[in-house]
């Protein structure tokens, strides 16, 4: 039996993300999976203790299941600012052991941390003791020229021992010193197979893999049992955020649900619509919602014109819903011309 009954943990997530999965963003993916755990982008324990906690943290109640994703290293930081977190509702605390970007470097958290299990442990410890939520770490197999079995291995044992709820790994390394964070998103080479490794050695501790998962069709199989190891999730980031349509399919196809929450991308805007008339109404401008949706017609007819509008119109002040109507009239029209042409 498992040693940990209570995990919360849907088999997809779409990943945290800088500057792109913010609020408007994880109300637009609910309304396209009902089932698919959303993150909050990374927020440190200072801005979380100390900042505007409401614009940092607040979301609806649509969004659940939520998780926030936290960033720190002083166990008691962390401890405190999940516990404040918890009050806000979110479903799972996230700790952040894998981001590479200079900022968090200086601040002695994301992937640095890599180098540093035991710390990781005390910190998983501190915020286990403080919340009831499940505790989870997001990490990398590595960092420079760390060895990826021991790293990770390493890593495993500290988060496991401290309690961690379960462990998500994005597999590649990180190049701290060389490489740029987008280059971190994509040179390192992935290696599936060390995330594999660590499972079987681990096969009670839930672990689900990140990196390089651009389709429902390899997400399917990357979950699917190899040589008697099983994955416990999968996490997909830009993939499912430039092509929010597929999340259309993960109710169905990955937790084999009868129907999708809206049959097509063309429900799915009439769906959000309520939300963005109150976000409007509130003050929030147009393009501050509908960026996140310029991917949703990806491989349509009429999907760069429709980009295009929205890049254009959304950002003029006093714009409201008739400008994405507008662009979703381009796609309509671009399909029934090839519709009539075929």
């Amino acid at each position: 039996m498992s040693r940990y009954p209570a995990y919360y943990g849907p088999k997809f997530a779409v990943a945290p993300m800088m500057d792109w999965t913010d609020t408007h963003c994880r109300s637009f993916h609910r309304v396209l999976s009902r089932r698919a755990l959303l993150y909050t982008e990374m927020v440190t324990t200072g801005a979380v203790i100390h900042g505007p906690r409401e614009r940092l943290l607040g979301f609806t109640r649509d969004e659940h299941p939520v998780a926030v994703q936290l960033g720190g290293s002083d166990p008691g930081d962390l401890a405190q600012a999940a516990r404040i977190c918890a009050d806000f509702g979110y479903d799972e605390i996230n700790l952040n052991v894998g981001c590479p970007s200079d900022r968090v470097q200086d601040g002695r958290f994301g992937a640095c941390l890599m180098r540093e299990p035991a710390l990781v442990g005390e910190c998983v410890a501190a915020m286990k003791a403080a919340v009831r939520l499940p505790v989870t770490v997001k990490c990398r197999i590595g960092v420079d020229d760390q060895d990826p079995v021991e790293a990770l291995d390493a890593l495993a044992r500290a988060v496991r021992a401290a309690g961690a709820d379960a462990l998500i790994v994005h597999a590649r390394k990180a190049w701290l010193q060389g490489l740029s964070p987008k280059e971190n998103r994509d040179v390192p080479p992935l290696d599936y197979a060390r995330v594999r490794a660590l499972k079987a050695a681990n096969p009670d501790l839930p672990i689900a893999l990140n990196g390089g998962i651009k389709t429902i069709e390899t997400a399917l199989a990357e979950l699917a049992p190899a040589q008697g190891v099983r994955l416990d999730g999968v996490m997909l980031g830009r993939a499912a955020y430039q092509d929010p349509g597929l999340l259309l399919r993960v109710d169905a196809e990955i937790f084999g649900e009868a129907a999708p929450p809206v049959p097509d991308a063309f429900a799915a805007i009439e769906a959000f619509e309520p939300y963005i008339a109150r976000q409007l109404e509130a003050g929030v401008r147009l393009s501050s919602i509908t960026r996140h949706m310029l991917g949703l017609f990806a491989g349509m007819p009429g999907a760069r014109l429709y980009r295009r509008h929205l890049s254009t119109r959304a950002v003029l002040p006093g714009v409201g819903l008739e400008t994405l109507r507008e662009a979703v009239d381009i796609v309509r029209r671009a399909l029934d011309a090839t519709k009539a042409a075929a």
